[in-house]
């Protein structure tokens, strides 16, 4: 392995998971962020307010977009090991 393979395997590796987690935690960022602005207008301070419908929201995402993530990761890994006789030798 050369050090460009491994570069370059650390460098996709590394974009495949700032992917699936911005899929994942962009949702939750904007129900906070709606959810403080409707405490910070009613002045509710409760902190089960805040939490739950961020769950809901990461749960709805995993729901709709989980079988994209999920084949996402399976062809990064697929290619991965289809790749190793290439990146050894």
């Amino acid at each position: 392995m050369t050090p460009a393979s491994v570069l370059s395997l650390f460098s996709e590796c590394i974009y495949i998971v700032l992917l699936l987690l911005t899929v994942l935690t962009i949702p939750g960022l904007i129900v906070g962020l709606v959810v403080a602005m409707f405490q910070a207008a009613t002045q509710i301070n409760e902190s089960s307010l805040s939490f739950i419908p961020k769950l809901f929201a990461t749960f709805l995402v995993l729901v709709f977009a989980g079988p994209w993530l999920l084949k996402t990761l399976v062809n990064y890994t697929d290619s991965l090991i289809t790749n190793i006789p290439y990146l050894i030798g």
